[in-house]
């Protein structure tokens, strides 16, 4: 009983020791948190100035710098990259302050422990160091390596401040690599190295509407942003470049870190009506039109009649190099149209009732002096004795100057601004808002301004005294395909951000009618009779039938005509008889080695142009094709296992009949478009029947048979060395032929 008296004592005591311990560490930390919180709400209230006053004096100052934004992308209409930025680098070194120092010991030199190296040892060390980065540098840079470790030596020399590693700008990948080279690799504050961001704007198919996509200046505006220089860039700037952000640089823990304080916000993305493979049938065929006629210069646009959506635009004049994409002259080049604008004239005088098509215009020798002391209007073939009596449609076809001018003098000689007012009536006036900055816009002399004389009048009927932008010239032949209706030509369908549609452009209509429907149809005639049966003969295709009308005019230098070269057109449509797409190409300058030639020229280049784009957008239904009488109507399948043979052809729907087949294999024949099956006994003992089967088969009955079988040859089986129907010795060998 004592002993157990004493060890409860023993465990009692114990229990307290312990319990004192624990108290005391519990005070303990206690006082420890209260002196934290104490010493919190000190640092934070009490102390707070003096504490921020410490930090500002410990922070150094780094100006907060720009966050570029990502400019919008532009895409084609089925949605490929055509324009994107890029950013790319310039590469430089700055030799101030303690980076030498930092090259001198980045191999140090080997000597005894608790030594330093000698002045010999460090320079060394210097030049081993130079040696070392320009050997990277020189490889990378494609730079002379001596060159380049000379000039290395002498920014160390003279501590510059801002030496360039490279005159040109580098991608990011490079800019990685170089990164990770010796010196380099030991971060910007020992070693000097800068990088300087730049965007580069590229585009993945080279000069492809190039002019129309548009270019971006090298260098970024007042806030950081990439500025559009020309074409969609320009036009849809304010979208495509975004908003930059700002970052504050500050030094945290002994480390320097960036904190966003404002986010960069990209720039939007627009997608075209630009269509690639259009895009580049058309430079094709005006390049090789160019090169064989050795032009000054070229353009071409292709339009969807029916939106009004620009599907290609070309434009190439000479360069030291051969041609390539320069100013969009397509939109912008105020020109004297030509003969294509006889079109609009004869329009005019249908709708007024002046003529018909099947009035007839005397000629004569096409040379009509309207002007006794004047210039006279001659025809192409004057030379030849002129077209004489023709009619008003023929006019038309044959391109007839004279002809045109007659019928245009008769209705409106006295009252030259009604035929101003039809101009204006059949929408040549109308103001089309091309997306394009620096686009022209039609511009007509009136009567009642100064210039106008007596001769403006019939020179304007075949094209003269006018100047009209391409694209206009193409926007009124559009709406003769357009069933009259005039759509304003789009560049842009839809802008986007981050995928999703923020505005989608319907198409426009400019003018609902320019004519009636009875003139329009007339009109329609005439332009199919020009490339069936007149000048623009060269333009017919027997693949695609085109209608337009042909135009080649003398370019005018300072009022004077002579000598001063041609310019040959084409506007027209195709197919004609139910238009898809609308097309004008413009040839300036052809080399006089050449015969100017509006149909030959400009025709040939829209017939080839008709031609891949409708071998290429062409949709047939394959059940609507007529039937090649070659062709197999129904498959030969090989004899064999009639269940697996009735599965195939139940997937392929074809009809069958195995009226009266009792046996799991058949053979097959074709009677009037219906597949047929037929018996294959197999008796026992005797060989069986294998030919026309496939091997799979034939090799299934022989063996099961009790034959040996050896093949040949692939396909199905066309003969059996042991016939039909003999009786079978166990074992023995049959070959089968295969083909």
């Amino acid at each position: 009983m004592e002993d157990t008296g004493e060890s409860k004592n023993t465990s009692s005591t114990q229990g307290n020791k312990i319990f004192i311990y624990y108290l005391l560490v519990c005070l303990a930390l206690l006082g420890v948190a209260a002196g934290i919180v104490f010493n919190i709400v000190k640092i934070s209230l009490v102390e707070k100035k003096e504490w921020l006053a410490i930090a500002e004096r410990e922070q150094t100052k780094i100006p907060d710098r720009t966050i570029l934004p990502n400019r919008g992308n532009i895409y084609s209409t089925d949605g490929r990259l055509m324009a994107t930025s890029f950013p790319r680098y310039r590469i430089l070194m700055d030799f101030k302050g303690n980076a030498i120092d930092t090259l001198a010991f980045y191999q140090k030199p080997k000597v005894a422990k608790g030594k330093s190296p000698d002045s010999t040892a460090l320079a060394n060390a210097r030049k081993n160091g130079v040696d070392s980065l320009a050997f990277y540098l020189s490889k990378k840079l494609n730079r002379d390596e001596n060159t380049l470790k000379n000039e290395l030596k002498d920014a160390l020399k003279r501590k510059t401040g801002r030496y360039m590693l490279h005159n040109r700008r580098v991608s990011f990948a490079d800019l990685k690599e170089i990164k990770q080279y010796p010196f380099i690799r030991l971060g910007r504050n020992r070693s000097g190295f800068i990088e300087e961001t730049f965007v580069e704007r590229q585009r993945p198919f080279g000069s492809l509407a190039s002019r129309t996509i548009g270019d971006v200046y090298a260098t970024l505006d007042s806030i950081g942003r990439t500025q559009g220089r020309n074409g969609l860039e320009l036009q849809y700037d304010s979208l495509l470049r975004g908003q930059p952000g700002r970052k504050a640089i500050r030094r945290e823990v002994g480390v320097w870190r960036e904190k966003p304080i404002i986010e960069a916000i990209d720039g939007m993305d627009i997608r075209s009506t630009i269509d690639i493979e259009i895009q580049d049938i058309t430079e094709k065929a005006l390049l090789n039109e160019l090169m064989r006629t050795q032009a000054e210069s070229g353009s071409i646009i292709v339009m969807e009649v029916k939106t009004g959506e620009i599907k290609a635009i070309t434009n190439m004049g000479r360069t030291a190099s051969g041609y390539g994409e320069d100013k969009n002259r397509a939109v912008s080049d105020l020109l004297e149209p030509g003969s294509t604008f006889k079109v609009a004239s004869i329009m005019i005088a249908l709708e007024d009732g002046v003529c018909r098509p099947d009035d007839m215009v005397d000629t004569g020798n096409g040379i009509y002096d309207y002007l006794k002391n004047g210039k006279p209007i001659r025809d192409h073939n004057a030379n030849k004795g002129g077209y004489g009596l023709i009619s008003v449609e023929e006019s038309i076809w044959n391109s007839s100057n004279v002809g045109v001018a007659k019928v245009i003098l008769k209705g409106y000689e006295h009252e030259p601004m009604k035929y101003m007012n039809g101009l204006e009536r059949i929408g040549l006036m109308e103001d089309l808002r091309i997306d394009i900055p620096g686009a022209g816009r039609s511009i007509f002399r009136k009567p009642d301004e100064k210039g106008w004389s007596k001769a403006s009048l019939p020179w304007m009927s075949f094209g003269y005294e006018t100047r009209i932008p391409p694209i206009y010239m193409l926007a009124f032949y559009n709406a003769i395909a357009n069933d009259g209706k005039m759509m304003r030509p789009i560049f842009v369908k839809e802008i986007m951000k981050e995928g999703k549609t923020v505005e989608r452009f319907a198409p426009e209509v400019i003018k609902r009618s320019i004519c009636s429907d009875k003139t329009l149809k007339m009109i329609q005639n005439m332009l199919t009779g020009v490339v069936e049966h007149g000048t623009g003969s060269p333009a017919y295709s027997p693949h695609v039938r085109i209608a337009g009308k042909t135009g080649t005019a003398q370019i005018a230098e300072g009022g004077i005509y002579v000598g001063t070269g041609h310019q040959v057109s084409f506007a027209g449509y195709f197919p004609a008889d139910h238009p898809v797409y609308s097309c004008i190409a413009v040839i300036r300058r052809p080399s006089t080695a050449f015969y100017p030639s509006g149909g030959a020229m400009s025709g040939g280049v829209v017939r080839t142009v008709a031609e891949k784009i409708y071998a290429s957008h062409t949709r047939l239904a394959i059940r609507k094709l007529p039937v090649d009488s070659s062709a197999v109507l129904l498959p030969a399948p090989k004899a064999g296992d009639e269940k697996a043979l009735q599965q195939v052809l139940d997937e392929l729907d074809i009809d069958f009949d195995r009226t009266g087949v009792k046996s799991p294999w058949v053979l097959t024949s074709t009677r009037n478009g219906k597949m047929k099956f037929n018996d294959i006994t197999i008796p026992e003992g005797l060989v069986p029947h294998v030919t026309g089967m496939g091997a799979k088969d034939a090799v299934y009955l022989l063996e099961n048979a009790g034959l040996q079988v050896r093949l040949s040859g692939k396909g199905r089986v066309v003969s059996q060395s042991i016939q039909p129907g003999q009786r079978i010795t166990k074992g023995q060998t049959i070959a089968i032929t295969l083909k």
